[in-house]
């Protein structure tokens, strides 16, 4: 099943092409540069499919484009797949490593020349489809999921926007107004809010072990990196929170975007996490209250307002008193409340996709290096694929 190739008998790397902002003019086709997709253009160099690795300055990182593109002078791409699923070496250079080949002084810089040369195991050529196959498998029920969990947030965030900017919430037609809002709306500094209050729980001694989250294992609002698995004596200075039940932590450092929320649908990470000081955690009095408060903490105007009220000389980031600074509009309880009751089902879908996405991704990233490599045969997947595809989510964050 495996045989012995240099790189260059799979495929031919070719440098990008350079361009400038200045010479970019608004499209659909996507720049893709070290770092993934950095623009877009009117125009492509490259007819997809394609595969894109990161050359200078993010090194060995791996892109795959189903559509023509532009691949950036920062960039390698495939010239010739000579024969190859472009799924498949797309799967197969990711386990190569290349940030070990950086050839850069000041700059780290991957120089084809010297990884064409490099020799590999990989699966015969018979057999290179099916592996591209089974793991793209994983990768489309995870997009899939992902559009699905775009989908929720959409139609909630359309309702928040509906009932709390607009202000066309149900009842507002009889709605009392006093001072220009409706009665029972109150602006107050947002840490006097009644409908939520800032966390007090504070990571205290514990036996066996924890997984560590700083705010660099965050994207958006998943936990994305593995975590640091910690113990009490070893703990990072920076390990002070906990999560707590119906609780919602964003990043409190400015131009960022994190978001974490913790209800009943995955309340089982309260237990397994410690968190970093570098998150601000607030408490709902329970589920009804939580959606208002993720939706809230969520938007883009509550991270204006962090953002304009974060401050500090080497970290600019939001402290307690900044917090206290930030004054919004509260609305009436009872609508915090009705708001909940209809979007909670939204909240804890979105929560339980993204449990499902971090189980495909773990399957993924287990099977990727022994399929590539020959230790996991195909035949042995081909009827465990269909009974991985209908796993439930079991595993947690950091944990094996």
């Amino acid at each position: 099943m495996i045989e012995e190739l240099r790189l260059d008998d799979l495929i031919t790397l070719q440098r990008g092409f350079d361009i400038t902002v200045k010479e970019q003019t608004a499209g659909s086709i996507p720049i893709i540069s070290s770092g993934g997709i950095s623009s877009y253009h009117n125009e492509f160099k490259v007819k997809g499919p394609g595969v894109v690795i990161g050359r200078k300055g993010t090194l060995g990182k791996v892109y795959f484009s189903s559509e023509n593109y532009w691949p950036h002078d920062t960039t390698l791409w495939i010239k010739d797949f000579k024969g190859n699923d472009p799924k498949f070496i797309y799967y197969l250079l990711q386990v190569l490593h290349f940030e070990k080949f950086d050839a850069g002084a000041a700059n780290p810089t991957l120089n084809r020349n010297h990884i064409h040369s490099l020799k590999l195991k990989v699966p015969k050529k018979e057999y290179r489809s099916k592996i591209a196959s089974i793991l793209s498998s994983y990768d489309e029920l995870i997009e899939n999921n992902k559009q699905r969990i775009k989908l929720l947030e959409e139609m909630a965030e359309e309702i928040y926007k509906e009932w709390f900017v607009r202000l066309r919430f149900p009842g507002f037609e009889n709605a009392k107004i006093i001072e220009g809002l409706p009665e029972g709306w109150k602006k107050k500094p947002i840490d006097e809010f009644s409908s939520f209050s800032m966390s007090k729980a504070k990571l205290k001694k514990f036996n066996d072990t924890k997984t560590y989250i700083a705010t660099a294992d965050v994207t958006d609002i998943n936990i994305t990196g593995q975590g640091e698995i910690i113990d009490w004596e070893n703990k990072p200075s920076r390990a002070q929170l906990v999560p707590e039940l119906n609780s919602v932590f964003f990043a409190r450092m400015s131009n960022t975007y994190k978001v974490l929320v913790f209800s009943e649908t995955n309340k089982e990470l309260i237990e397994e996490l410690a968190l970093t000081s570098g998150f601000l955690g607030l408490k709902a009095p329970n589920e009804k209250f939580l959606p208002y408060l993720f939706w809230l903490i969520k938007s883009n105007s509550f991270h204006n307002y962090k953002d304009v009220f974060a401050n500090g000389a080497t970290q600019v980031s939001l402290t307690n008193e900044g917090f206290h600074n930030i004054k919004l509009i509260e609305p009436c309880i009872t609508v915090i409340e009705k708001f909940g009751e209809t979007t909670l089902p939204f909240l804890n879908e979105i929560i339980t996709l993204n449990k499902k996405i971090q189980l495909l991704q773990e399957t993924r990233d287990l099977l990727l290096p022994r399929l590539i490599s020959g230790k996991l045969s195909v035949e042995h997947l081909v009827e465990e694929e269909k009974n991985l595809m209908a796993a439930e989510p079991v595993s947690a964050y950091g944990k094996n």
